[in-house]
């Protein structure tokens, strides 16, 4: 019944015009007046970015703030793969066989979510990683490797939240939200960086065009909070032991190795 309320709800309020409502507002001069809240709400650490809060002239601008030079260390070990944002990680583990993965009790194709079956099947056996990025979080993405950008595409349409709650109650949104996907040559194969709009602000802006990629370059923003699942193929990569969710991160800490098939 929870789930059934908890579905209604959302789609009562998930509509075109209040998305663009929403984002009007943060996009807005008149948006700065709730900064200060916002901050204090979230619990922002703005010591970490670029500019003290009542420098930011909207709430969008907070949204994508950028960090301040050195804030963060990227691990430099060839074989590490460092967190691409700061985040929660929400759920770890094995891809099925059968190419599902399960996050909060939940089963979710990855034909679905990479909206190709020879895609999906690419990954069977191998590891996958849900990262949650909560509004007060840095919007930005970063390169978890050094690598080669070989594809990239976009799907979906939806808006469904991937806060705890959207992820156990809600309808697959990992799968079926905007997603903006990238795959990723590596030393050890391929990854998928898989890019999850979230609920009400569906936006994801890419800053950076390069294929070539060094580990904690900025690739592209989020709009607002929403998620990040990363895909590897089997037997390429090994979960930092330090690691059990959840687990927050930051942008530039290893969450794991790279490891020859």
């Amino acid at each position: 019944m929870r789930k059934i309320i908890y579905q209604k709800c959302i789609e009562l309020t998930n509509r075109a015009w209040l998305s663009n409502l929403i984002r009007q507002f943060t996009k807005s001069k008149i948006s700065k007046i709730i900064i200060p809240f916002f901050v204090k709400i979230y619990k922002i650490d703005m010591s970490e970015f670029e500019y003290p809060y009542n420098e930011y002239t909207t709430l969008h601008e907070l949204f994508i703030r950028k960090l301040k030079k050195g804030t963060r260390l990227i691990d430099s070990n060839i074989n590490t793969v460092i967190s691409p944002v700061d985040a929660t990680i929400e759920s770890a583990g094995s891809i099925e066989p059968s190419t599902d993965i399960k996050v909060k009790g939940k089963m979710y194709s990855l034909k679905e979510m990479l909206g190709n079956d020879e895609k999906a099947v690419q990954y069977r056996d191998g590891y996958f990683i849900v990262l949650y990025l909560s509004p007060k979080h840095y919007h930005r993405i970063h390169s978890p490797v050094n690598g080669k950008v070989i594809s990239r595409w976009e799907l979906g349409d939806r808006s469904y939240p991937v806060n705890r709650l959207g992820l156990e109650y809600g309808k697959n949104p990992l799968a079926k939200n905007y997603r903006s996907i990238s795959e990723i040559n590596h030393k050890t194969g391929k990854m998928a960086l898989v890019k999850v709009g979230a609920m009400y602000i569906n936006s994801i802006e890419y800053t950076n065009f390069n294929m070539n990629l060094k580990k904690g370059e900025e690739i592209a923003y989020f709009s607002f909070g929403s998620t990040v699942v990363l895909l590897f193929e089997k037997d390429t990569f090994l979960i930092d032991e330090r690691i059990s969710v959840p687990h927050p991160v930051k942008m530039g800490e290893v969450i794991g190795h790279l490891v020859k098939k």
